[in-house]
């Protein structure tokens, strides 16, 4: 259901968020705290302390979704709470953060930004 998602923009809240948070609380954080768009064509986010689940916010047309993750086993290899601010990410960094990888994977090929055929 998420990779059909159509969004351009991922937005991480780092540092850990209070997972009893709802839909209503999620989207209050999002315009209060880090005052941006709720209804914004993105997804929002959030982690908890242990770093073991994870929601995710997103608008579509006329309600929000809530995506929610738990871990069996393991952590998710969230950014440390840097400043108040969320980390703004593309979509192939959320895809290593739910797979267990770090943001920055060293040895992913980059992303080719030439068009032409040679």
């Amino acid at each position: 259901m998420l990779s059909e998602v159509q969004v351009d923009r991922v937005y991480l809240a780092c540092g850990s968020t209070d997972m009893r948070k709802s839909i209503d609380g999620l989207a209050a954080l999002v315009k209060e705290g880090f005052e941006l768009d709720p209804f914004a064509p993105a997804l929002f986010v959030f982690c908890n302390r242990h770093r073991d689940k994870l929601k995710i916010l997103h608008w579509e047309h006329n309600g929000f979704w809530l995506y929610y993750r738990r871990l069996e086993r393991g952590t998710f290899r969230w950014p440390k709470d840097t400043d108040a601010t969320p980390l703004k990410i593309n979509r192939r960094q959320l895809r290593w953060l739910l797979d267990g990888l770090t943001l920055e994977q060293r040895q992913a090929h980059p992303e080719v930004k030439a068009r032409i055929v040679v």
